[in-house]
């Protein structure tokens, strides 16, 4: 569903993505591993369109989003479903409205139908009867699960995940994969993942992606990545100071 072919992205005279080449394949959830700084955000943003690589391609559906105009990007826009990091709810409006935002954009619909699709959105990741709250009212753990339901709510073909555990607690933390494992197995949705945290990585991945000064240095099933014969790779999952990468 998603080639991302030789793509380079610098900021001043800073490289971000260099030569970067993933593939994401449909129904699968790809999960993308990095250190802080490795790209992970700024590859994020170009597979919704919001950056525009200096060259490369990124392929969706056979079409390269890099040479879409604004007005193309909103049709290919609408296949994407985001759940930003720490849910990225709008604060004046209530969970149900923050629920129904997408599903509104794409054109005229009977109240009745609104509804029913809030309700089944947020059933689904079991928060039933908080539709009239507001966000300030919500946990964390809740206004991830919000924003889940409102990026499955539009029925997506794409789910973006960005950081989607990082403030939890482990129990927490455990619910939102589990959320992203069942979203994903139900609706045949491709999801991709952004993040850092190995434990969710191992759990939901079909395939990870090691992003490491600006390309995809290893790509594998979770035990493939566990197993890693790469000094970079070990570094990283483990967790250790000493290695081949350099904190500043």
């Amino acid at each position: 569903m998603i080639q991302i072919r030789d793509i380079y992205k610098s900021f001043a005279q800073k490289k971000i993505l260099d030569g970067l080449n993933l593939d994401i394949e449909p129904g699968q959830i790809t999960t993308i591993i990095g250190g802080s700084g490795s790209g992970k955000s700024v590859l994020f943003k170009h597979i919704i369109g919001l950056l525009k690589p200096d060259s490369g391609s990124i392929l969706i559906d056979g079409e390269d989003i890099t040479k879409l105009g604004e007005r193309d990007m909103y049709r290919i826009v609408d296949k994407y479903g985001m759940v930003f990091q720490g849910g990225a709810l709008f604060d004046s409006l209530t969970v149900g409205e923050n629920v129904a935002f997408g599903i509104k954009k794409k054109g005229s619909m009977i109240a009745a139908a609104v509804k029913e699709i809030i309700a089944r959105s947020l059933n689904q990741v079991g928060l039933p009867d908080i539709a009239h709250l507001m966000p300030s009212e919500l946990s964390g753990g809740m206004k991830k699960r919000v924003a889940i339901a409102r990026a499955i709510a539009k029925d997506p073909q794409i789910i973006m995940f960005d950081e989607p555990t990082t403030g939890l607690d482990p129990i927490m933390a455990d619910i939102i994969n589990d959320l992203i494992i069942k979203v994903s197995a139900a609706k045949t949705i491709t999801s991709i993942v952004i993040t850092h945290d190995m434990v969710s990585a191992y759990k939901i991945s079909d395939k990870i992606a090691v992003l490491f000064s600006g390309r995809i240095i290893e790509t594998g099933s979770p035990d493939e990545i566990r197993n890693s014969k790469s000094a970079i790779v070990r570094q990283f999952i483990e967790g250790k100071a000493e290695g081949p990468i350099k904190i500043r």
